[in-house]
């Protein structure tokens, strides 16, 4: 089975971490749109030509499946996306909800979003949370961290003094969803800086459990076939991904 994992920059790596970890596919096809990272600043009708471009590279493949593991893409894009299609699409921001419902946490748990700017302007993360009846919701656009993780900087005073710039009026959430499949990077971080007090829901992780629950995919594969393409410095992509996939 060949899966596509789109991003609009090496973020959605994370999503093919876990993606590797579990052995779900036979082959991961990746393209990160490097060349117009990040997406996130974007206004919605960009968002979603970018978007279709990518549907018109992954349809030269023979994939069964495509991950949009942008939340940003996933938020504007997926409907016009999927007209444009012959395989399934799935994005990261319906199975990160459902992550978060699987939890067992009461509906006046304290629940912070952290993502791009259009993602929060979106209001999907919002909307849907609340309708499922939980109480005490924030969000907050936390925009800087992508520029940050693009650069590898996953721990030290520069991403210090960001979290202490986003998140110093905060009161400790009970769980942060990481609404950027960049955010995963620096999960380590995030948790130290809230004393690793709150669950972190992880756009890697909630996808695979939703493959495993709605798609019935199973652990089948020892070694997956991983290729990378980008719109821009694809070796520079490639360097990241054998950083963070190692």
């Amino acid at each position: 089975m060949r899966v596509g994992v789109f991003d609009s920059g090496a973020g959605g790596l994370s999503v093919v971490k876990a993606l590797l970890e579990e052995g779900l596919f036979e082959e991961i096809i990746y393209y990160g749109d490097t060349a117009r990272v990040p997406y996130g600043t974007k206004d919605n009708n960009t968002i979603v030509r970018y978007s279709l471009e990518a549907i018109e590279f992954f349809n030269n493949f023979n994939i069964d499946l495509l991950i949009t593991a942008c939340n940003t893409v996933s938020a504007y894009a997926l409907p016009q996306m999927r007209k444009q299609s012959y395989y399934d699409i799935i994005g990261v921001i319906a199975s990160g909800i459902e992550a978060l419902e699987n939890r067992g946490l009461t509906k006046n748990s304290n629940i912070l979003i952290i993502a791009t700017k259009s993602t929060i302007t979106s209001q999907r993360y919002q909307k849907e949370i609340k309708e499922l009846g939980y109480n005490n919701i924030s969000a907050i656009a936390t925009g800087l961290f992508v520029p940050i993780v693009e650069e590898g900087l996953f721990e030290g005073k520069i991403l210090d003094e960001v979290m202490e710039y986003y998140f110093k009026d905060l009161k400790t959430p009970d769980a942060i969803i990481l609404g950027c499949t960049h955010f995963p990077l620096i999960s380590n971080a995030i948790s130290n800086y809230f004393n690793n007090t709150p669950i972190l829901i992880h756009s890697g992780e909630a996808i695979v459990q939703h493959l495993k629950s709605k798609f019935n995919i199973k652990n089948s594969f020892k070694e997956t076939k991983l290729n990378i393409y980008a719109s821009d410095n694809v070796d520079g992509l490639r360097k990241i991904a054998n950083s963070w996939l190692s």
